[in-house]
């Protein structure tokens, strides 16, 4: 009987929405990676990583403001025994508006949080955490955008930890189609422990933030994009009972260009090491400098391949490179049907 009804409201759920709905689409989306890093200053992160991942969604929209979206992105490792060793689950309600975007459940980072620096949040999290799971709000207007997000990474347990992240990050054009721009970002992991605490277990605060004055040039010069970013970084580290707050700073600076399908990025740091768990390992050293040379052979509309060539200078440490080839697809939304 309790069967039955739970069929019945989900049936009338489903079909009460869908008289509502203007329109159902669906989205496929996917990434396929083979990175093979060789890193003498850090062993246990010198690794091939590879695999491709697939994410396939549906759209309800109730309007062109309203959106509810249900899927799934899956991933599978070249040479995995089982065929998908992870699959993420997608299910948020998204709102669009003018201004205003709002994201609340488990929904893609990609092109939401995939321009903060690794210094922050390392590139790997494309790879093994593709979605946010939590909140997401974003204004945005002709000279500023700025984001604030919440991301729960471990629900607390007698044996897991209560762990979350959060930030904000933004970006200042004062004067539209000008060069000079301000860019910040910031975000923060609470680690508050199992619901029983082990001896010598503490609850822990870590994170980071930078600031950046920029310089687009793109339209100036001879080059398809030309970028130049300097500023400070200043990280967050503390565990409680333990220790104070620790604050390493240092100065940050990077220069891209890229003119028709190859590019070049650097990114510089020097100062205080700084230990930030879901950031890039290299910005624990005092001085660090990494080149990305970059080939675009593969330039379609719905369809990217580009090689990576990455080499990593540190003291000690002037042959650390890397070796990537990433593919992305994605063909948009499509709409499958329209309702009254």
């Amino acid at each position: 009987m309790i069967r039955k009804i739970h069929l019945i409201l989900f049936i009338f759920i489903i079909t009460s929405t869908t008289a509502l709905a203007q329109s159902l689409d669906v989205h496929f989306n996917g990434l396929g990676f083979l990175d093979n890093r060789e890193y003498k200053a850090f062993i246990p992160r010198s690794h091939t990583y590879s695999g491709t991942r697939i994410a396939l969604d549906f759209g309800l929209n109730l309007d062109s403001n309203n959106h509810f979206i249900v899927g799934a992105n899956a991933l599978h490792e070249f040479g995995a025994k089982s065929f998908f060793g992870k699959a993420d689950p997608v299910a948020y309600y998204s709102y669009t508006g003018k201004n205003w975007l709002f994201n609340a459940g488990m929904f893609p980072r990609e092109a939401l949080l995939s321009n903060y620096p690794r210094a922050l949040l390392n590139d790997t999290l494309r790879y093994y955490r593709p979605n946010v799971q939590g909140l997401l709000t974003r204004y945005s207007n002709a000279h500023f955008t700025e984001t604030a997000w919440l991301d729960w990474v471990s629900r607390q347990t007698i044996t897991d930890r209560e762990q979350f992240l959060f930030g904000f990050a933004g970006k200042y054009t004062p004067a539209i189609g000008g060069a000079f721009y301000i860019s910040h970002y910031f975000m923060l992991m609470h680690d508050a422990g199992a619901e029983v605490l082990l001896p010598n277990d503490h609850i822990a605060d870590n994170g980071g933030a930078q600031i950046r004055l920029g310089l687009d040039l793109s339209h100036k010069t001879v080059f398809d994009s030309l970028t130049v970013e300097a500023g400070g970084m200043m990280s967050l580290e503390r565990e409680r009972g333990v220790d104070g707050l620790r604050t390493p700073k240092g100065f940050v600076a990077s220069a891209y260009l890229s003119y028709k399908r190859f590019a070049l990025y650097d990114e510089f740091y020097s100062g205080k090491g700084s230990n930030v768990t879901y950031g890039d390992s290299y910005y624990q050293k005092p001085t660090y400098n990494r080149l990305d040379i970059i080939y675009t052979p593969f330039l379609f509309k719905n369809i990217k391949g580009q090689f990576i060539f990455s080499f990593h200078f540190s003291p000690g440490y002037y042959n650390d490179n890397q070796q990537a080839f990433r593919v992305t697809y994605d063909l948009g939304r499509r709409v499958l049907a329209r309702f009254r």
